[in-house]
């Protein structure tokens, strides 16, 4: 869509908006909010944000690294380098591991030049994305006992031309940390980086590095603001981190260990990325995880968009979808103490063994954490007999850490999946969990007949996390899925019934939150990115929309007028909330229908409202509408100001369209 065309459908919704509003008059679907009759307060936790690195969506992707297997550590220690021998260049290359620089990661590169020209490449992350003019910090560890290496360090254009060099001398027999800045000529999404040597020499080499100086918050190694930002627009409730099947591993022996994701990043141990070859139609052999962004980033990330961290740890069970290895009943302490120790990282005083390793990385103060997930899609007896000496050590230790335990995956796609279902509930309630994890990947018919899932639901202890969701317009798994309007538009319908049942249903997030657009593995997922740029879809500005206008408590709803909406019956679908600072008054409809549709709103409660409210549309011309590159806002939200706002007005609603409105009592 270009420009003029945006601006067409723009100004098209605004003129819906502002000429919705008018004095009262006969609707045929009428809609009641009693604003004086408070519900259940809603969690500021209803809405948040779930993290996994699939999709390159950490290295890759937010961790801001621009060199892929920069410590020669993946299982082919040349992946993502190669040889350059430009203009008969000649030289000599091998990998070895006497005398590296640090033991978590002991390979390093040995090049030996016998000309000029001579030294290897890195492809980067399907290529470098490197911006005209801003700066790029290269490092890496060398050395070189004569002293006379002297290496150009290039990026380079797919076509080998040079946008930016700089020279590097200096070393000696003793591992040295060599620094330089790139400033590129041009703009370049598939750039490579090239390290020639300008003359005969020997040099030891590892962590060769490159990122951008412009990280989020300009934090050196940090984070890549684009994306970030992304997240902070959210206002999310919570971030749940690292995952996901990461948590588990595909053997326990690749499992997520936070331990290992901390202190300087050489120090962090690599491992295979369990997403490198679940999908046989989407390969990823180098895929590995370096935790370059690991749990303290992680904590600081929380810190900065205002989310309460949701950790989640394994609980001696790796994926049940692939090996299923169990650790041993005799051999779990080691799993506990791991969950004991993050607690304390993350809250305890500095004179605490974990608390002091914190404060060395420099937060003294601690992170809060408030929230633990044991395990992510476990199921079976298998999964219980593990929860139950976890949250034993951990209640006794840490009882104001609430205990997130799971129910499996979505019951439609794994073994047995509503019996065990049943049998984790059953378990539950038992044992009387604090919070228990649904996961649902559906149609997105199921989705808008869903909407009412949790009103029938047991009323216990036990509150709900709607841990991962997302409709799947294709199938499971399917490298068909789109994010397109009728999945975004199916969700905010499924979304109205989990805020109307906060009471029950107190933490929701989308997933998975990145993809790679070169080199993904799942969609749908929230957010796209290539090496440059970056866009949301649809779905994103859903969860945008329920997030900043989440309301502190549910106020009763009257719809009449219309057949319950369903799948194969189009209509509203509404929740209201109240804002108690702002003293407004939130709604937000649902339009799943083909037209608009004239409501009459009538507000019972207060007695005047401000003339003007403010409206929030987001739709599209096509349920098949989607987001990209080139059209970032093809669906996208639009603000307008109607007038003629009263305890009793009638507002037309746009055809497949959410809509948020805001209206001030004055009273």
């Amino acid at each position: 869509m270009n420009r003029r065309m945006l601006h067409i459908r723009i100004v098209a919704i605004l003129s819906v908006v502002a000429c919705s509003t008018s004095p009262a008059r006969e609707s045929t679907v009428q809609l009641t909010i009693r604003a004086d009759q408070p519900g259940t307060a809603i969690s500021p936790t209803m809405y948040g944000i779930f993290f996994e690195d699939i999709n390159f969506g950490a290295d890759g992707g937010l961790y801001a690294e621009l060199v892929k297997n920069r410590s020669f550590e993946f299982a082919e220690p040349m992946m993502a380098w190669a040889e350059v021998k430009p203009d008969g260049a000649a030289g000599a290359i091998e990998i070895l591991d006497q005398g590296p620089v640090t033991a978590a990661s002991p390979h390093y590169i040995r090049i030996k030049a016998a000309t000029a020209g001579y030294g290897i490449v890195n492809e980067g992350f399907a290529g470098i994305g490197v911006k005209q003019s801003e700066k790029y910090n290269f490092s890496v560890h060398g050395r070189d006992p004569t002293g006379k290496a002297v290496l150009r360090i290039e990026l380079i254009s797919p076509r080998g031309e040079v946008l930016a060099d700089a020279t590097l001398r200096g070393f000696n027999s003793k591992w040295t940390r060599k620094l330089a800045t790139l400033r590129p000529t041009a703009t370049e999404a598939k750039a490579q980086l090239r390290i020639l040597f300008d003359g005969p020499g020997s040099a030891d080499l590892d962590t060769i590095s490159l990122f951008p100086e412009r990280t989020w918050k300009n934090r050196p190694g940090g984070l890549r603001a684009d994306l970030v930002q992304w997240l902070a627009d959210l206002k999310p409730g919570f971030l749940r981190f690292p995952g996901g099947c990461i948590v588990e591993g595909r053997y326990l022996s690749t499992r997520y260990q936070w331990k290992n994701t901390i202190g300087e990043p050489e120090q962090r141990k690599l491992i295979i990325n369990r997403w490198n070859d679940e999908f046989k139609h989407r390969p990823a052999p180098d895929y590995f995880q370096t935790f370059g962004l690991g749990f303290y980033e992680y904590f600081v990330l929380c810190e900065d968009i205002g989310a309460e961290p949701m950790p989640i740890l394994n609980c001696g069970m790796a994926c049940q979808f692939n090996s299923a290895e169990l650790a041993p009943l005799d051999e779990l302490q080691q799993y506990i103490q791991d969950a004991l120790d993050l607690i304390e990282f993350a809250n305890g005083p500095i004179n605490s063994l974990w608390g002091a390793k914190r404060a060395e990385l420099g937060h003294p103060e601690p992170f809060n954490v408030k929230y633990l997930g044991v395990g992510n899609e476990q199921w079976g007896p298998q999964y219980i007999e593990r929860y139950v000496p976890f949250a034993k050590a951990l209640k006794e230790k840490y009882p104001e850490v609430q205990l997130i335990a799971a129910t499996g995956s979505d019951p439609q796609i794994f073994p047995n999946g509503p019996k065990e279902v049943a049998y984790l509930w059953e378990q539950w309630r038992k044992l009387d969990a604090e919070i228990v994890d649904e996961h649902f990947y559906r149609n997105p018919d199921w989705f808008f007949d869903s909407a009412t899932l949790y009103d029938g639901y047991h009323r216990g202890n036990q509150k709900v996390f709607v841990g991962e969701y997302a409709a799947q317009n294709v199938g499971v798994a399917s490298p068909d899925n789109r994010n397109n309007w009728k999945c975004a538009l199916a969700e905010a319908a499924f979304m109205t019934g989990l805020e109307r049942n906060a009471d029950l249903v107190i933490m929701s997030c989308y997933a998975p939150l990145f993809g790679h657009l070169d080199r993904w593995q799942w969609t749908p997922d929230l957010i796209w990115f290539d090496n440059l740029q970056s866009y949301a879809t649809p779905n994103y500005y859903v969860q945008q929309l329920f997030s900043l206008n989440r309301g502190d408590v549910v106020l009763p709803v009257e719809i009449s007028g219309q057949e319950p909406p369903t799948s194969k019956q189009p209509g509203l679908y509404v929740t209201s909330s109240r804002d108690m600072q702002a003293s407004e008054i939130i709604l937000k409809v649902v339009n799943s229908a083909p037209k608009p549709t004239p409501v009459q709103l009538k507000i019972e409660g207060v007695r005047r409202l401000a003339r003007r409210g403010m409206a929030t549309v987001l739709a599209a011309e096509k349920l098949t509408d989607e987001n990209s590159i080139t059209e970032p806002n093809k669906v996208a939200p639009v603000t307008s100001r109607p007038t003629g706002v009263s305890t009793s007005f009638e507002h037309t609603f746009p055809p497949y369209s959410v809509t948020v409105l805001r209206l001030r009592a004055r009273d």
